[in-house]
Formats: structure tokens, sequence, C-alpha cells
């Protein structure tokens, strides 16, 4: 069996945000968690002068496709439930 790959993308709207600052320490902070309750790769990958909208994309790696998908899905409900963000959009990609 090989590498499995996913690519979890996230579609952010932070309404707080009144700054590019504001929007940056936000997704730092949910960023920060779930690289600490998960191992995986997270960068902001669009919109970046947009100060109330974030698109993250997060990758993780394995040798099981049901552990990666659960590790990716499990960040989705972070995100869904993230009381400082709205999900605007998710999409999970495999290479």
């Amino acid at each position: 069996m090989g590498v499995v790959v996913g690519v979890l993308h996230l579609r952010l709207q932070i309404p707080q945000a009144m700054s590019l600052k504001d929007k940056r320490r936000a997704l730092k902070s949910f960023k920060d968690r779930i690289r600490h309750g998960h191992n995986v790769s997270v960068a902001e990958v669009d919109a970046q002068d947009a100060h109330r909208l974030g698109v993250l994309a997060v990758a993780m790696t394995g040798d099981d496709r049901r552990y990666v998908e659960g590790g990716l899905q499990s960040i989705l409900n972070a995100a869904a439930n993230d009381r400082n963000m709205l999900l605007l959009d998710a999409q999970m990609e495999w290479r």
C-alpha cells in the first residue's frame, strides 16, 4: 500500500475582522489548534488581502485512507464549530 495524501480546502468568513491583522490573528489561532491536535500542514492559500475571508489548505498524509479521511473530517468539524468564523465551503481531495 502506498502513501495517501489528503488535502482539505476551507473557505472561511471571519465576521469580526475589521483589518487584515484581525483576520490573521483568528486564522493563526485556528491553524495552531489544528496543528497541535493533528499531524498536518496548514497554509493560507488564497484571499490574503481580503480582511474577512480566509482560504486554508490542510494537508495530511498516511498509509491508510480511512485514517487520513477521519483526521481531515475532524478538522472540518472543528472549522464548522469554531465560534470566531463561519465555514462557507469545504472540499476534500486525494493525491
